[in-house]
């Protein structure tokens, strides 16, 4: 569906989210800007270079740039001046005291604002603390005596799936409280053919923390569960398998595994649990949540040192070092906590991923006991120990009885993705998640 009426739209920040709403929003028609301080990364944008792993972007960003819809620019003036909607997109990371870092929303706020047409939209998409409108609409109104009016409107993405999530989203939550606002927004995402939640940028804010921080307790407990499953002969697969036939719990979103990690999940549930203790909620699950979920490595690498008579000396093969499949994100990936307590404890580590080894190799650099490798067969190579930390298809799929050698070899499935059988079939010791 393409607009009668295409609106113009400035996009700050081309982050992950930026780039990707960015190409959205033009791919139904509006003429976009997509605006970073980054020479680099806006060249790499304009010519189709995508900055990171993400599947169907690459495309999607090259027809909006083919079709003149979508440009990217470092220049404000040129970006914000004929906007009618101007979308902030901006990281917030969480500051070492756990509460969300604002700095580069407001530095976006004053930036654009000597330059708002008459009547313009801002539009917050970062995921930010309910009430931050009130510290932008200050910064903006210091710097314009133009008209204009805010909104929040956040963005609900996976990594991996982002621009399915994009271009057919569950909901669209729009944030106003003024009707010409609201009707401004409704039009924008009108082609998107959501359902449309309007509410206020409070709530709006708050749903964002609320969506996230739930997902994250699914999680949560669900490990929690396993955790009970390895004690008592139960199984967490069975377990889930008959609770989610249940209509108010459902049979989604259960991932008994390592914890949750990547870009959001643990920056929202620690920046929610700093919100409600400065409300003065005290005891709160958020804290709760975030503690289990970073005693949950810890405590997993104990019992699989235990359960192969020790990590020193072994070769081990990690298979996995984005935080999930299809992305090369590694913020707050599993294998960021785990090779490092693998390595302490004297085994020599080989690393593999599909997409993230790249960005790995900066992250990880070379160090002792560790070799980053080309191929699934590389990490394989004589290994005592298989660990197939993250679920990608060509690990989960692979025929293991291929690479498996004449002694005593463990195959650790962090997701519990593999069949036990078949893995105990090939001559592996099979160690899964909340089993027996």
């Amino acid at each position: 569906m393409l607009y009668s009426n295409p609106m113009t739209v400035a996009v700050i920040g081309t982050g992950f989210v930026g780039v990707v709403s960015a190409a959205a929003y033009a791919s139904f028609g509006n003429t976009v800007v997509g605006l970073d301080i980054d020479e680099k990364k806006v060249a790499d944008l304009q010519s189709g270079l995508v900055p990171f792993h993400e599947p169907g972007l690459p495309e999607l960003l090259r027809e909006a740039l083919d079709s003149g819809n979508l440009t990217f620019t470092t220049d404000y003036k040129k970006a914000i001046s004929n906007a009618r909607v101007i979308i902030i997109a901006v990281g917030t990371p969480s500051k070492a005291d756990g509460s969300a870092d604002l700095t580069y929303v407001h530095a976006a706020s004053e930036a654009m604002a000597g330059y708002l047409q008459p009547g313009a939209v801002v539009v917050v998409k970062s995921t930010v603390p309910p009430g931050t409108l009130h510290s932008v609409d200050e910064i903006i109104g210091k710097h314009t005596d133009v008209s204009y009016d805010l909104a929040s409107v956040p963005e609900f993405l996976k990594e991996g799936t982002a621009v399915a999530d994009t271009l057919k989203p569950d909901r669209v939550v729009i944030g106003a409280t003024k009707d010409s606002t609201i009707k401004i927004l409704s039009e924008l995402h009108e082609p998107f053919n959501a359902e449309i939640v309007v509410v206020s940028p409070e709530s709006a804010q708050m749903a964002k923390y609320a969506a996230n921080s739930y997902l994250a307790t699914r999680i949560t407990f669900a490990n929690q569960i396993a955790n009970l499953c390895e004690h008592t002969g139960a199984q967490i697969d069975e377990v889930l398998s008959a609770i989610g036939l249940d209509q108010r719990i459902g049979s989604h979103y259960w991932y008994p595994g390592l914890g949750y990690g990547g870009s959001c999940f643990p920056k929202d549930v620690r920046e929610l649990k700093h919100f409600a203790e400065q409300v003065g909620e005290v005891p709160n699950i958020f804290s709760a949540i975030n503690e289990l979920n970073e005693k949950r490595i810890p405590g997993i690498i104990e019992k699989l040192d235990a359960a192969v008579g020790g990590m020193g000396g072994k070769k081990i093969a990690v298979l996995g070092l984005a935080f999930k499949p299809n992305t090369d994100d590694m913020r707050e990936a599993p294998c960021l906590s785990v090779i490092p307590k693998l390595v302490e404890k004297g085994a020599e580590v080989r690393g593999f991923d599909p997409a993230a080894l790249s960005v790995a190799r900066q992250i990880l650099k070379e160090q002792s006991g560790l070799l980053l490798v080309d191929s699934l067969e590389q990490a394989l190579e004589d290994a005592d120990v298989v660990i197939v930390l993250i679920e990608w298809p060509e690990f989960v799929n692979f025929d293991y009885s291929m690479t498996k050698l004449d002694k005593k070899q463990w195959l650790f499935d962090a997701r519990n993705q593999l069949d036990p059988a078949k893995v105990k079939s090939w001559g592996y010791e099979y160690i899964g998640i909340g089993q027996n």
